[in-house]
């Protein structure tokens, strides 16, 4: 095979990019801000490569991605102008995904990188007598912002998280700031968000901050204004939607430590909209989470809390037709 010079200009999804001896590393924050971003960085999942991919133009009829050893199972999807054709199940130890069978003539080919795990990628490959050029992608840029439910560990495959379903059909390119565990509003994420190009944003917040009472209701409602102010600084009519938690079982009815649900902070996040609309943000949108997903649709919740494969399938689905009143103009 041919191996092609490795530069920036194949990744998508990416915030920054880590040039390491040997290869590119992909971040979902500005690596060189690493320690601006506790705990090690956003709770060490900035460098999972949920969302992320590479993009490239070619005539090959096969594709290697070569990486550094994995340190944990995970997965990997080509894409061939818009189609998955194959994933691949790749082990712990694993240096390289191989994937073939493509059609011969040319097409837009995109690898999405795994969900759960980081990587140094080391490599890219194709067939000796073909040609490739990085795949530039005009559609409307779109940020979502959120927690483990936004990055989809449990998705069948890196393309079938609902931020890459929805993205593919909405025609919007994707920057997924899904983090496991955190989404507590962090002020740096607000910044890293004001800064970023977008064409529309999203966010999704509350669920964790209920889990790990991180936040009381006397602080919630004052730091989601910190965070949408924050935004709006570098993006003042840019369609914003926030979204409250979808259906959370018994968050719905047991108080976390400082006596938060789940319903009272779907009426904050609501209050919180309501007053910057009246306050002239007429591109702020509010969406009951429970709408998404709500308690029809508990069983495919799979630990009362994060869908299973079907439920990110679910919400990805909706979100084009839920979120139309939002991002309709774009689409």
């Amino acid at each position: 095979m041919k191996e092609l010079a490795l530069t920036e200009a194949w990744f998508h999804g990416a915030v920054s990019l880590e040039r390491r001896e040997g290869g590119v590393k992909p971040w979902r924050i500005p690596y060189p801000d690493y320690d601006l971003y506790p705990p090690e960085g956003i709770g060490g999942k900035a460098e999972i490569c949920a969302g992320v991919r590479l993009r490239l133009r070619t005539d090959t009829t096969a594709v290697t991605v070569a990486f550094e050893p994995l340190a944990e199972a995970a997965a990997m999807d080509c894409m061939a102008d818009g189609q998955r054709c194959q994933m691949l199940s790749l082990a712990v130890g694993a240096t390289e995904a191989n994937f073939s069978g493509l059609a011969r003539d040319a097409k837009d080919v995109e690898i999405w990188l795994p969900t759960n795990i980081g990587m140094t990628i080391t490599g890219l490959r194709i067939d000796r007598e073909s040609t490739a050029v990085p795949l530039l992608d005009p559609r409307p840029r779109w940020i979502t912002y959120g927690s483990s439910i936004t990055q989809c560990v449990a998705a069948s495959s890196p393309s079938r998280t609902w931020p890459a379903i929805a993205a593919e059909a909405c025609g919007f390119q994707l920057t997924s700031l899904g983090f496991s565990g955190n989404c507590h509003m962090e002020p740096m994420i607000g910044r890293l968000i004001r800064d970023m190009p977008a064409d529309c944003i999203s966010i999704c917040v509350g669920v964790n901050i209920y889990s790990a009472s991180s936040m009381s209701p006397r602080l919630f409602k004052a730091q989601l204004i910190g965070l949408l102010e924050t935004i709006r600084e570098g993006h003042s009519e840019t369609p914003l939607l926030v979204i409250s938690p979808i259906y959370g079982t018994t968050r719905e009815t047991e108080p976390n430590l400082l006596g938060f649900t789940l319903p009272l902070m779907r009426e904050a996040i609501r209050e919180t909209v309501e007053l910057l609309r009246g306050r002239g943000d007429r591109q702020l949108y509010y969406q009951d989470g429970l709408n998404w997903l709500g308690p029809a649709e508990a069983a495919l919740l799979t630990d009362g809390l994060h869908p299973g494969a079907e439920g990110y399938e679910w919400m990805g689905r909706r979100f084009r037709t839920l979120h139309e009143y939002a991002f309709g103009a774009l689409y």
